[in-house]
């Protein structure tokens, strides 16, 4: 089977190209404890939030889920003292909040918020350069700055630095507003369902994105839903909260999938729990299959040739930066007069951060049962297909067969 290295026009045709070792990025987070934390507001009998204890480990996304109303923006929202405790304490990196200016510690920690928040009036730069220019960073240290995190969330700063929000689509704001809240450095990051306005292909897109960053970064993430599946696919740890904010579980992923601690937690699961499994794995962390891949530029006839050698009679055209561009077959080949115009448009593209379940939905509407994975420049690394996820189903629940087998007979 031809990998990507067998590309016709590679420079170094016959070399096994391998991706470099994942190296796993020092936390820079740090840890936030909330202790017997309550918010009473005037005229109401019941509090708000009621005694909510909880610690959020250095460098984790730890993501608060539950339905509207149940506080859980009101909680945190009183980490960075945006609404005042009325009682209880939150320390962050041991240093008690309530005991600090609250200007100066909601600039220690970055803050995105649905529809991005971008002030309407300012270019993309100087959006993003809020932060840093509140706390005295110079003209050059703040411009590279700006630079710097526009490119770390996807937008390429000769294009964006100058345009204003309102030439920006959601998806991109969103990126903007993420940036901006990471722009000083802050080692806690709270997020309030910030992809809670865009469609659900870029959802999708954003939440890859922030994995990717958060992998880079190792940040302490308070992340705020009402989506299970958003909390799954993103938490290391999640907190399903009820009325008031009581914590109804707070665990893993996995626990809370695999035994959710009363009703209503299995009610925020679902009956699917089954296939929400495939949400806990990545697809950087499953095999990819290769198929006979080839630039627009390479003769048809050479191309033609590669996949009948191979064991498969298809193969992916490329563009000049290796995106994925059509799938072709033999038999399309056989009367084309060039790559440029032949084929049928690729309609199932993963990245390395998207999880199983959305590849599963992208083979399902794709004609050639393949999900193309691509990496962070959108370049071809690979396929996913229907084989890879009934094996890594199959081995799931040969895992959990194993583990119960083993707390029966008590090791």
């Amino acid at each position: 089977m031809p990998s990507s290295s067998s590309l016709a026009d590679s420079p170094h045709p016959g070399v096994s190209v391998t991706e470099p070792e994942t190296r796993e990025a020092a936390v820079s987070g740090v840890e936030i404890v909330l202790d017997a934390v309550t918010k009473r507001y005037p005229g109401h009998q019941d509090p708000a939030v009621d005694r909510v204890s909880m610690t959020i480990p250095a460098g984790e996304i730890v993501v608060l889920v539950g339905p509207s109303g149940c506080g859980k923006t009101t909680t945190m929202r009183m980490i960075n003292r945006l609404i005042e405790p009325s009682s209880g304490t939150i320390t962050i990196d041991g240093r008690d909040i309530l005991g600090e200016n609250p200007d100066r510690l909601r600039r220690t920690i970055g803050y995105s918020i649905q529809q991005a928040g971008l002030f309407p009036h300012l270019t993309v730069a100087k959006n993003v350069a809020t932060v840093p220019g509140l706390i005295g960073w110079d003209r050059k240290r703040i411009a590279d700055r700006v630079d710097e995190m526009l490119d770390l969330v996807g937008l390429d700063p000769g294009d964006f630095r100058d345009r204003y929000p309102r030439q920006l689509s959601g998806g991109q704001q969103q990126r903007v507003g993420v940036a901006r809240a990471l722009a000083a450095d802050p080692p806690v990051l709270l997020m309030d369902e910030p992809f809670g306005a865009v469609d659900p292909i870029t959802r999708g897109l954003l939440q890859d994105e922030l994995l990717r960053l958060q992998a880079d970064l190792r940040k302490t993430i308070v992340f705020v839903t009402h989506d299970f599946n958003e909390a799954v696919k993103l938490g290391d740890r999640i907190a399903v909260l009820g009325n008031q904010s009581r914590i109804l579980q707070y665990d893993t992923p996995a626990a809370v999938l695999a035994e959710p601690a009363d009703d209503t937690v299995a009610g925020f699961v679902g009956g699917d729990a089954g296939l929400k499994q495939l949400t806990l794995t990545r697809v950087r962390d499953v095999p990819r299959g290769e198929c006979p891949v080839a630039s627009e530029s390479v003769p048809v006839e050479q191309f033609r040739r590669t996949m009948t050698e191979s064991d498969r009679g298809w193969g992916l055209i490329l563009d000049g930066q290796r995106r994925p561009l059509r799938w072709v077959t033999v038999a399309q080949l056989a009367n084309a007069a060039s790559l440029r115009t032949v084929g049928t448009p690729v309609g199932g593209i993963v990245a390395m951060e998207s999880t199983l379940q959305e590849a599963l939905e992208k083979l399902l509407v794709d004609s050639n049962a393949n999900a193309v994975v691509t990496g962070r420049r959108g370049e071809y690394v690979g396929l996913i297909t229907i084989d890879t996820l009934v094996a890594h189903l199959a081995e799931m629940r040969s895992a959990h067969v194993r583990t119960g087998v083993d707390e029966d007979a008590g090791l």
